[in-house]
């Protein structure tokens, strides 16, 4: 049965320093390069339906170094909004609020989990439409795409605090006796295997 492919795009500035990301349109540094091309190995040759992909440049070419089509800039696949927090790290938001937690608490200016979830819901419907046709890649970012495994699987978006994404990682949702379930989770990627050569000649 066909599944859906979440691809987390691969390394920028900020989140190399574990800065919040969201609207700030940052390039991949040349590491996140790298991870990108890396992640056509765990691919597996797959052949998609369709590819959506969230309208950040990190994600789109993520989705180009990986060898992934793009078939539709989906905004809904952007990252959760951070709002006010845009740009600061964990630590430095918790000086001023000691208990924050993004998955419960949401970002003052930006997204509540429950908006967040409901993106997702819509995207994950969307590409749902498509597995009749074959494999569906979703290219986005860490908290978006864990807000889509949890809700996946039925479970609230503040879930996605639990399912740790690195970047440049693989994950597979899917389905067991006809119930959705996660196959697959925070796969690095690695190079694909060279094409095999001609054989040696004869000595």
């Amino acid at each position: 049965m066909a599944e859906i492919v979440l691809v987390r795009h691969g390394e920028t500035t900020w989140s190399a320093s574990h800065r919040h990301t969201s609207y700030t349109d940052l390039e991949l540094t040349p590491e996140g390069e790298r991870q990108a091309r890396d992640i056509t190995g765990e691919l597996g040759g797959r052949r998609f339906a369709a590819v959506l992909s969230s309208p950040r440049r990190r994600a789109l070419r993520t989705a180009e170094l990986a060898g992934l089509a793009v078939t539709a800039v989906d905004e809904d696949l952007g990252e959760w909004n951070y709002g006010e927090y845009e740009g600061l790290t964990t630590a430095q938001i918790r000086q001023e609020r000691p208990d924050w937690l993004l998955w419960t608490d949401g970002c003052p200016g930006g997204e509540q989990p429950d908006q967040v979830g409901s993106r997702l819901d819509r995207v994950l419907a969307r590409a749902t439409a498509f597995l009749d046709d074959g494999d569906v890649a979703l290219v986005a970012h860490g908290h978006s795409l864990r807000v889509a495994g949890a809700r996946w699987i039925g479970l609230p978006a503040g879930v996605g605090g639990r399912l740790r994404l690195d970047t440049a990682t693989v994950s597979t949702l899917g389905y067991e006796h006809g119930r959705p379930v996660i196959l697959r989770w925070n796969s690095p990627g690695r190079a694909a295997a060279p094409a095999a050569g001609p054989p040696p000649a004869p000595s």
